[in-house]
């Protein structure tokens, strides 16, 4: 596997774009298939892997190009799997460059249909390709997240649960028993804000406790 590395992109600590899912997507140019596959990936390993996973579900296509970029240790990859140089895999890593986002792995298949496209064609069809995979797999923002938990009665849990939406909090779980035990999580930068009005709403009983933090979005 050609590997080749690229200018490092800027670091963003609290906030990154990067891909909601996984996108797949097909063209025709000039009787040659073009079938765009991208994913959100954290790390080379996870890129590797679908990497591979295309390359063996589509072993019988003549090629499968791929580019990947990953935040962790500033990694950006790429290969022309034997197209000419510069057709396939810049053009390809250019659609991540460009869009702004990152912890992304694009594959590109092409299934040759007999008509030479020439340089020119090359790096529109598979820059046409991925864009159109990562267009179905939606770039999102990722910013930090605090998780949280605390347990209320049913009768506050019925009061607090109208003020999720407006501080845009994403419910892990809940869980009902003699009373309720949430796991939340909320922008960092809204937990204070958060904490705040719970100790409000509860007469300064409710004290949430404090889990971890992860890069996520709503």
């Amino acid at each position: 596997m050609k590997k080749k590395n690229e200018a490092p992109f800027e670091e963003k600590v609290t906030l990154y774009t990067t891909l909601a899912g996984r996108g797949e997507a097909e063209i025709i140019e000039r009787k040659s298939r073009f079938i765009g596959h991208a994913k959100r990936v954290t790390t080379e390993k996870e890129a590797i892997e679908f990497i591979n996973e295309i390359r063996s579900k589509h072993s019988q296509a003549t090629h499968n190009v791929y580019a990947y970029m990953v935040k962790e240790n500033n990694i950006q990859r790429y290969s022309d799997d034997n197209e000419p140089q510069g057709t396939a895999g810049i053009p390809t890593l250019d659609v991540i460059r460009k869009s702004g986002f990152t912890d992304a792995v694009i594959v590109v298949t092409r299934y040759f249909g007999g008509i030479l496209l020439g340089a020119g064609g090359l790096v529109r069809a598979y820059s046409a390709a991925a864009k159109a995979a990562v267009d179905e797999a939606r770039i999102v923002t990722y910013e930090q997240y605090t998780e949280f938990t605390f347990t209320v009665n049913y009768s506050d849990y019925q009061k607090l649960q109208y003020d999720f939406p407006t501080f845009g909090i994403i419910v892990d779980s809940c869980d009902f028993g003699a009373d309720v035990t949430l796991h939340l999580a909320i922008k960092d930068v809204r937990y204070g804000e958060y904490c705040k009005k719970l100790s409000e709403m509860t007469g300064g009983k409710l004290i949430p406790e404090k889990i971890g933090n992860r890069f996520d979005y709503k």
